[in-house]
């Protein structure tokens, strides 16, 4: 897996970076009251952009602008705010190859990933979420439901983009406007998508962004007049969201973090389930809240997964993430890269057997190898905390009972996996698993129409299909 890191030559020619960016308030793009800060290229440490960081009086100027939206918004029909979404989706498909390229540029994810799996998915929520808007009385959540008001959406670095479609979309086909805060490191597609609301004619106020760091998303969090609150990101920062809420009449949704089990039975297709091992923990460089970070495999055939995934894992490309060829792209962040380091340290340092295929990286940019470690007991830090990187752990059982005993060991519930030929244990699994989503030999397959969210501390909630329209509407609840 030698690396050789040359810039495609297109790739500036494909979105038009520009040296810096404002907040996006009211319909239009305006400079920040408060500092600035680079977002820059993960894969080679180059700076893309200087974005405007929203001070308590800019995130206020949302709020406020997102409430007078509102009393326009929220009174049109069902049918219009379908044209709009339905506009935007159109959009994002026209514009798909821009959107895929600069979100590889500045996440780091390989453009196979963004190009095919994020912004097609982006695109479906928005078509979906447009034919709920005009059927929201038959959702069986009301005889007449009825919106929030204005939703305060705090959104991960992971899927910059997917993340915003999964929030904004039910949020708006729901007669709800939005004040949307994206990471830090990866404002930039949510400004991209400011743009495709302006070209979408969305009315102003509809959707705001306002970009900066935790201060930026605590302001928006705890504005008196966010009737609304959706996060996804870390369990830590979710609790402080949970706690500063706490007492008031603010609706929530948390997605969090996860550390969901993958188990392989002896019975399962091997070769298939090696492709969904390695697509479960090294898809988006492992920067996966329900990535299948713990391999549970049967004793039989541990030796037999275990071959034949470290074959598989040889043939993993890491490099260039606007090469098509690429597999693993680059780590999100120097911070990032160092929690991977120090959970893979430590987890050798307790007496797991650390794995990797050769691999060359190079000397700029924040790069992480596919690895693995063998091992494992369920009092490894590495199998109990969100390590968030291409790193799996790999313990064994030999009953259903003990596989469903060791899944469950974790104080997290976002998703798992089974793999197994026999129905009756798929079903009997799925019943048993504390998990939110179960997949049946597949993993990490997303649609629209599927709720998402976990148990415990993987948060509450959902989002995605019917399910995820509840979150948006007064009385609500599923």
């Amino acid at each position: 897996m030698a690396f050789e890191y040359a810039p495609a030559p297109e790739s500036r020619s494909i979105v038009d970076i520009k040296p810096s960016y404002g907040l996006f308030i009211d319909g239009e793009f305006v400079d920040g009251r408060g500092s600035s800060f680079k977002t820059i290229n993960p894969a080679t440490e180059e700076t893309l952009a200087e974005i405007a960081e929203a001070s308590d009086a800019d995130v206020d100027l949302a709020v406020r602008a997102a409430r007078r939206a509102f009393r326009g918004w929220s009174r049109l029909s069902g049918k219009e705010r379908a044209k709009y979404l339905f506009r935007i989706a159109r959009i994002i498909q026209e514009r798909g190859r821009e959107l895929a390229v600069l979100e590889s540029i500045d996440n780091g994810k390989p453009i196979k990933e963004s190009r095919d799996v994020d912004v097609p998915i982006v695109a479906a929520h928005f078509f979906y979420y447009a034919g709920w808007a005009d059927k929201l009385e038959y959702a069986g959540l009301g005889p007449a439901p009825q919106p929030l008001g204005v939703a305060g959406q705090v959104i991960p670095w992971n899927f910059p983009l997917l993340m915003l479609a999964w929030k904004v979309a039910p949020a708006l086909a729901c007669g709800n406007t939005v004040v949307l805060k994206p990471a830090e490191t990866t404002p930039l597609t949510a400004l991209l998508f400011a743009e495709i609301c302006q070209q979408a004619d969305l009315p102003p106020g509809v959707v705001n962004i306002v970009t900066g760091a935790g201060a930026t998303g605590q302001a928006v969090v705890a504005h008196p007049d966010v009737d609304k609150v959706a996060f996804t990101g870390s369990t830590a920062v979710g609790k402080a969201i949970a706690r500063a809420i706490a007492g008031t009449d603010k609706k929530a949704t948390l997605e969090l973090g996860g550390k969901a089990a993958n188990i392989v039975f002896d019975d399962a297709p091997i070769d298939q389930a090696v492709e969904g091992i390695v697509g479960g923990i090294f898809f988006n460089q492992g920067h996966v809240c329900c990535a299948g970070s713990r391999l549970l495999v049967q004793e039989s055939v541990a030796d037999e997964v275990l071959g034949k995934l470290k074959r598989r894992m040889g043939t993993l490309r890491v490099g260039d993430p606007l090469d098509k060829n690429t597999d693993i792209g680059a780590i999100n962040s120097a911070e990032q890269l160092a929690r991977i380091r120090e959970l893979s340290e430590v987890g050798e340092s307790e007496g797991a057997e650390r794995w990797s295929p050769a691999c060359e990286l190079p000397s700029s940019g924040f790069w992480f190898p596919p690895t693995i470690f063998t091992g494992v007991t369920q009092a490894h830090r590495i199998a109990r905390e969100e390590v968030f990187g291409p790193v799996l752990s790999v313990l064994t059982f030999r009953t259903p009972a003990e596989a469903i005993e060791k899944a469950n060991n974790t104080p997290y519930g976002l998703s798992a996996g089974v793999w197994t030929e026999k129905g009756s244990r798929i079903l009997h699994m799925a019943s048993q698993l504390r998990a939110g989503v179960v997949w049946a030999n597949t993993f990490n397959k997303f649609d629209p129409a599927s709720p998402f969210g976990g148990y415990k501390e993987s948060g509450y909630g959902r989002e995605g299909g019917r399910q995820g329209l509840a979150a948006y509407l007064k009385g609500a609840d599923l």
